[in-house]
């Protein structure tokens, strides 16, 4: 009899040699396959969107795709097998063969999922990039958000499809005894449960978007992530703060991107020495200056609101379009640096920084030879 004839646990020798070489062989060109199917799947895909590259598709797909079809092989080739009677055992009740052919199923889900989860990626990917396109915030939140869930219904599904395929669990009693467990659960997690509520809260009410900057509670920055359960948002200092959705929901978010207009003030001190009418000059000259810088300047104020026997106080509120704060702060410095040119024009004097001391004698009386007070 021919060598390959001969039989090795139950199997002949050129059967074993025939799934095991497929094994070897798709082992070694694993990569080679996988690109090779995804792109077969690219061309389909490209054809509904142009502006797909091939190689973010492909970068995304193939790791999950390459095990998927190895795994998948090799199982199918493992079936073509005949059980050894030597492995004639049970585990837990179950003999040998049908716990390995549980398994070899639930690595063949557990890989089909991971390529599912890799296609809600891309898709997601692809959404993003013609989002960004648009100027409305909207698109971009509604993407990041129904990515998370449906990514979250999809690892829900494969858990309990691992479930019925390698424990024959029944799903419909497994889920009756699921809502009950959840209920119990649920008071158990009130917070996660509320911080999800909000989650959706925000979704649907938008007070605010990825990417705006926001002031919450003690803390400002831009809003980097929103997810089901938190916000992300990175600090004026770079650093990363986590806020439950539940806290943004219910406390006050001040919303720095949707502000229509940034204030400015600012208070000259001018020495009450200075004549009067040069003091009404100044003031037409400042607010001929913030009238004209209307491409910059929304609206303005310039009013005396303090006047005492040591200054006058003159006080200028300016709005300016909604810039960038480095742009805010040219446009702060450029007001300044004319404001001072103005009163070097006019010859201003500013009121001088001092405190008030009273000298006063032992015997509770103000001393001989000063007035009550000094200013220094």
């Amino acid at each position: 009899m021919p060598f390959y004839n001969y039989i090795i646990l139950n199997n002949s020798v050129i059967s074993l040699a025939i799934v095991f070489g497929l094994i070897f062989t798709i082992a070694l060109c694993r990569k080679m396959l996988s690109h090779y199917v995804a792109s077969l799947l690219y061309i389909p895909i490209n054809k509904q969107w142009k502006s797909v590259e091939k190689k973010d598709f492909i970068g995304l797909i193939i790791k999950p795709l390459g095990w998927f079809i190895a795994v998948l092989i090799a199982v199918a080739a493992f079936e073509n097998l005949f059980f050894p009677k030597e492995w004639k055992v049970n585990i837990y009740g179950q003999g040998l063969d049908v716990v390995l052919h549980k398994v070899g199923l639930c690595l063949i889900l557990v890989f089909f999922f991971w390529v599912a989860l890799s296609f809600i990626n891309f898709i997601a990917l692809v959404l993003d990039s013609n989002a960004k396109l648009t100027k409305d915030k909207r698109d971009d939140q509604v993407i990041v958000f129904f990515r998370d869930f449906v990514k979250v219904i999809v690892w829900i599904f494969g858990i309990l499809s691992l479930l019925k395929v390698g424990f024959n669990a029944d799903i419909g009693s497994l889920l009756t005894g699921l809502s009950i467990v959840g209920a119990a659960l649920a008071l158990a997690a009130k917070e996660s449960i509320e911080n999800l509520i909000a989650s959706f809260i925000i979704f649907f009410d938008k007070p605010f978007y990825t990417g705006d900057v926001v002031k919450v509670n003690s803390f400002s920055g831009t809003i980097e992530h929103i997810g089901l359960r938190s916000t992300r948002i990175r600090t004026n200092d770079q650093t990363l703060i986590t806020v439950p959705n539940k806290q943004m929901v219910d406390g006050v978010v001040d919303n720095w991107s949707q502000r229509t207009a940034r204030r400015a003030e600012m208070k000259i001190e001018l020495d009450t020495s200075n004549d009067t009418k040069a003091v009404n000059l100044l003031l037409e000259n400042i607010k001929s200056y913030l009238e004209s810088s209307k491409a910059e300047i929304n609206n303005h104020s310039v009013f005396i609101t303090d006047f005492t026997k040591s200054h006058l106080t003159i006080t200028i509120e300016y709005f300016t379009i909604p810039f960038e704060m480095e742009k805010f702060q040219a446009v702060k410095q450029e007001v300044a640096l004319k404001l001072k040119s103005l009163l070097e024009e006019n010859g201003m004097k500013l009121a001088r920084a001092g405190n008030e001391i009273n000298i006063i004698n032992t015997d509770g009386g103000f001393s001989s030879g000063n007035s009550g007070s000094t200013i220094i």
